[in-house]
């Protein structure tokens, strides 16, 4: 186990018919870049949480694990630029660095944003960078069934809060209630108020790195791929509507370009779907 006495987040619970969605406005402020070569008791979580639907990427629990196997019992720091994810795939990666029998040290380096901000919580110290974000929220799912699958997701949903609120609160030592009503509200946590706050031990003076032209085009591509599977449209789907916002070379196209968010992206799936109808 790491050096902090940590709570476990029991998951036990599944959920029939649901698929957990990254937030659009926790994309709209990720910022995607390259991960750290060269520091073998580094891991890096520089993608979304699970594996993203379109890009076949994103960080796994399966890939964690072995990245700790492969240090042993050695300090280990994590970064993160997340915008959140899979919730049981953050679950995992917590109980994993919680377990891991040295110091873990996590740095914020963009956004933990969701399920990100959950494994953030395993660092047995937790900095975070200049103009870094933490953001917390309800679990969040797309559930699709009759009202008995729907009440099964609400009590499920409705346990998994309470596993992350008691998390938030050990590790803070804010009131549960108090981390209840921020997870409520969806609350964005800049790093001057993460450390002041509790959810932070230190601020490190690196700032979130620029983003670039390919950081942007991930990020447009996942926007829009999450905007399409609220829509309720099925992954050949939005496969096929997303080829219509690149160009032949699989980036975004200028019209995608135009589109800083989900509002945006909505409008443009019901010209696509009438295009394509």
């Amino acid at each position: 186990m790491s050096l902090r006495q940590l709570p476990e987040i029991r998951a036990d619970a599944s959920i029939q018919n649901a698929r957990w969605e990254v937030r659009p406005d926790a994309l709209e402020r990720f910022i995607p870049h390259a991960a750290d070569a060269g520091d073998p008791e580094t891991i890096t979580i520089y993608d979304q949480i699970g594996v993203d639907a379109w890009t076949g990427e994103g960080v796994t629990a399966k890939r964690i694990a072995g990245a700790l196997r492969s240090i042993g019992e050695r300090d280990v720091r994590v970064n993160i630029n997340s915008p959140g994810g899979d919730f049981f795939e953050g679950v995992t990666i917590y109980n994993l660095l919680r377990e891991h029998k040295a110091k873990v040290t996590v740095r914020v380096l963009g956004v933990a944003a969701s399920a990100a901000s959950i494994i953030a919580m395993a660092g047995d110290e937790i900095e975070i960078a200049m103009a870094s974000h933490l953001m917390i929220h309800n679990a969040w799912a797309v559930v699709v069934g009759n009202r008995h699958d729907l009440e099964q997701a609400q009590d499920a949903l409705a346990s998994f809060d309470g596993s992350m609120a008691d998390i938030y609160s050990a590790r803070t030592g804010i009131d549960r209630k108090k981390v209840a009503s921020m997870m409520d509200a969806e609350t964005w946590i800049s790093a001057d108020a993460a450390v002041s706050g509790g959810w932070a031990d230190r601020k490190i003076n690196e700032p979130a790195k620029p983003e670039g032209i390919e950081a942007k085009q991930t990020r447009t591509l996942a926007v829009a791929e999450a905007a399409f599977a609220r829509a309720g449209l099925s992954r050949s789907e939005r496969r096929s509507l997303l080829k219509d916002l690149t160009n032949s070379s699989g980036t975004p196209s200028a019209a995608a370009y135009a589109m800083p968010g989900a509002g945006d992206l909505a409008a443009a799936l019901q010209r696509l779907q009438s295009n394509l109808t």
